[in-house]
């Protein structure tokens, strides 16, 4: 599961629920890589307030 991270309004890195880990918005970064993967094939993603995001392919479509 993951969760969103916003700074002032701007997404600044993803949070992985089961460690806590921060993973950064980096196209390069094999984590960012596995975590667009898993939630692409179902993974949960929630929004930066905790909320499960519907349709988080779309939104996954629209990164970097």
């Amino acid at each position: 599961m993951y969760k969103l991270v916003n700074k002032n309004g701007k997404l600044v890195c993803i949070q992985r629920t089961t460690d806590n880990a921060g993973i950064p918005i980096d196209p390069a970064n094999t984590d960012y890589q596995a975590f667009k993967k898993e939630v692409l094939a179902g993974a949960e993603l929630q929004d930066a307030d905790g909320n499960v995001m519907t349709d988080a392919s779309a939104y996954i479509a629209s990164l970097p």
